[in-house]
């Protein structure tokens, strides 16, 4: 086995033994890979605290290809407090665990290139820092699956009118039509209102780590959800486990 640096994130974990993990990390380089971290369960391991989920570190492994390669090494970059520390603010949890299960079944979909897995790590860790930093979860949220529909290979079309290619008179979007539709095409598809329209193609291109404010009016932001998630469900086979959790707690918590 050779002997690698790599840096990730820990996006989930599975006890083996009586005080070992199979930890699930997730790479830069090689997208999420499995490994051992032998005995960290014991309070006294130099791996108790770094074996767990939403680490950020640099992990020094025995790297085996396709296969469990082993811990041998750590170094915490960052312990994301405000996730995983703060108890009374569950919909910061619900929402960070959310992106887990999408990253993790977006990167599942396909083979991935590794310039992809490289943009997909940047964006997933990026939004998981700007949650941490108690910006609006739910946006958040939404910037990222919107992002990841074009390594889906699905990408809305929000540039032009998906049907005739112009850029003018855009009167809605829709999943069903796979973006844009303007004036000239438009038949019978569901209006949403212009800022809409605006606000989803500005959340595409937002580049995440270089936001410092995140505010969407409450019906912008119901509408612009409302279309990821038909758009989710017509051309993707992705189904977020914790979607409707999120959903219930949203409704009672501030976000």
């Amino acid at each position: 086995m050779a002997i690698m640096k790599l840096e990730g994130i820990i996006i989930g974990e599975t006890l083996f033994g009586e005080s070992s993990k199979i930890l699930k990390v997730f790479t830069k380089e090689y997208g999420i890979i499995s490994v051992m971290s032998r005995g960290c369960r014991k309070p006294k391991s130099t791996f108790h605290e770094a074996s767990n989920k939403l680490i950020y570190a640099n992990f020094d492994i025995k790297y085996k290809d396709n296969g469990i390669s082993t811990l041998i090494g750590v170094s915490i970059i960052k312990i994301f407090k405000n996730i995983i520390m703060d108890y009374r603010d569950f919909i910061k949890k619900v929402c960070a665990f959310s992106l887990v299960d999408l990253t993790s079944q977006v990167i599942d979909q396909k083979r991935m290139r590794k310039e992809e897995i490289s943009d997909i790590y940047d964006i997933f860790i990026s939004a998981i820092n700007k949650i941490d930093e108690r910006f609006n979860s739910n946006i958040l949220m939404n910037i990222v699956r919107l992002k990841y529909l074009e390594y889906l290979g699905v990408r809305p079309s929000i540039d032009c009118c998906s049907n005739c290619g112009s850029n003018q008179n855009i009167v809605t979007i829709t999943a069903s039509s796979y973006g844009y539709v303007c004036r000239n095409c438009y038949t019978n598809e569901k209006m949403v209102r212009s800022s809409v329209i605006k606000l989803i193609r500005m959340l595409f291109y937002v580049e995440i780590d270089k936001i410092k404010k995140l505010e969407i009016d409450e019906v912008d932001l119901k509408e612009i959800e409302e279309f990821i998630d038909e758009y989710y469900e017509e051309h993707t086979g992705i189904y977020l486990k914790t979607k409707d959790k999120f959903k219930i707690i949203s409704k009672t918590d501030i976000v």
